[in-house]
């Protein structure tokens, strides 16, 4: 514990804030919690239970700035003029991973990459789980880190990380580290510049010693160009689709290899989840759990009867012969890309929300081919028309699922399929992704 810190100002009061001020005051500092917009009523009463002094609506600028250290929700930016006057008046700006970090010892499996890391984190979590290890999921997903630290229950968390939640690292530092892929997301953020991008991604190597391992994709070529430019100190174990030479997982004939001792092979058909992402989210995973030497016949099952999240390419109903798909944790133009190459069938597409910056060019060729409708789910869905309007015959705007559901279903003919992928962000007119993907299947199901 650092003796010159007692105060602490926490920004923003969601899970990873609210996760903070719990471990602050168990730690025996006094957390102060302050959020510009209005504080969801659970985290709002258990505030209150605890007696942790909180303000909503506004940020105290002069409170906040007299705090020995300031806990920063990664939804804020760094660029609000708040965080910015905290960093000139020398305050460390750090974020809950960062701060959870201080407090607990045990082994840390960290993914991160634009697609595929809550796949991947829910399956190393299952893996583990079978396999009798005592472990736990945190960060972008579940509880948050800091709330879970308190107790330290787990011997293993296995924790997803976003890049906003990356930027906010100094000292933590995983024993295994995951990068899936690096693709462009979120790029209003990063003013724009990849390198910016993916400089946060790559935070999740900067502490890594020779006694901690970094799982990578070899195929993605940001990934092989940035690792060449660094010097990264971990045990490296690379895994790809298409080379063999110096990799530690790789496919040949349909069969995934890990060569790590004893080695451990398996046949892509055995997957429960299909598709040539979910193949390198297996192939990180049996990895990781090769690393903690959990047995090849607990991997091997794993690996084959894990069930998918919710929200990602999930199966909602058959009505008349057409086919309802839930995709709205696609909240960028990757996420899409991945679920239209996954079609077989004629699909109408529902898409839109708030963009960050989306390029839909990568999309076109796919949806010529694959997409016989655009349905638009947004305030703004101006871009999305002008994008494609040479490449399907019919797009139609929607202002709530129940609309987008109809007008799909009107579309859409016995053996097709609807897909919702939105390729952005919820805010516009839902709660969040997943509140657009219960309101999705909740309008399928009264049709």
């Amino acid at each position: 514990m650092d003796h010159n810190i007692q105060h602490i100002a926490i920004l923003g009061a969601g899970e990873s804030g609210v996760g903070a001020a719990l471990l602050a005051q168990a730690k025996g500092y006094t957390p102060f919690v302050s959020d510009k917009g209005a504080i969801k009523l659970p985290f709002e009463k258990e505030l209150q239970k605890h007696k942790i002094e909180f303000e909503s609506g506004q940020h105290s600028e002069e409170r906040i700035l007299s705090a020995d250290l300031i806990i920063k929700s990664p939804g804020i930016p760094e660029s609000v003029p708040l965080v910015k006057a905290a960093l000139r008046k020398g305050i460390k700006v750090i974020s809950e991973i960062e701060f959870a970090g201080w407090f607990t010892n045990k082994k840390m499996i960290c993914i991160t990459g634009s697609n595929g890391k809550t796949t991947t984190t829910m399956w190393i979590h299952h893996i583990l789980n079978k396999a009798g290890v005592e472990v736990a999921v945190a960060g972008n997903i579940g509880e948050s880190l800091a709330r879970q630290v308190i107790e330290d229950i787990p011997d293993v968390y296995v924790v997803e990380l976003s890049s906003f939640q990356l930027d906010g690292i100094y000292d933590f530092k995983p024993d295994i580290a995951i990068l899936l892929n690096v693709t462009p997301d979120h790029l209003d953020r990063y003013a724009y510049d990849m390198q910016n991008y993916t400089n946060s991604k790559f935070r999740i190597t900067q502490n890594l010693t020779e006694n901690d391992w970094f799982i990578y994709n070899a195929d993605d070529p940001i990934i092989e160009k940035e690792i060449s430019n660094r010097n990264i100190s971990a045990q490296m174990a690379p895994f790809s689709l298409t080379k063999e030479e110096g990799m530690t997982a790789f496919v040949k004939d349909n069969q995934i290899i890990i060569n790590l001792k004893p080695s451990f092979t398996m046949s892509i058909h055995d997957l429960s989840l299909k598709g040539k992402h979910n193949t390198q989210n297996s192939m990180a995973s049996g990895i990781a759990a090769k690393i903690l030497e959990i047995r090849k016949e607990n991997i091997r099952e794993s690996l084959s009867d894990f069930k998918n999240v919710e929200h990602r390419l999930e199966y909602v109903a058959k009505v008349n012969g057409i086919e309802f798909v839930n995709d709205s944790k696609a909240t960028n133009v990757n996420s899409a890309w991945f679920a239209l190459e996954s079609m077989s069938n004629p699909t109408v597409w529902i898409v839109g929300g708030v963009d960050k910056g989306n390029d839909y060019d990568t999309l076109l060729a796919l949806v010529k081919d694959k997409v016989k409708a655009i349905v638009c789910l947004g305030k703004d869905n101006e871009k999305i028309i002008e994008a494609f309007s040479g490449a399907v015959d019919v797009i139609a705007e929607a202002q709530s699922a129940r609309d987008a559901v109809a007008l799909s279903y009107r579309f859409a003919r016995d053996g097709e399929t609807v897909l919702l992928s939105p390729a952005c962000a919820s805010f516009d007119l839902f709660e969040s992704y997943e509140d657009r993907g219960q309101q999705f299947k909740r309008a399928v199901r009264s049709l």
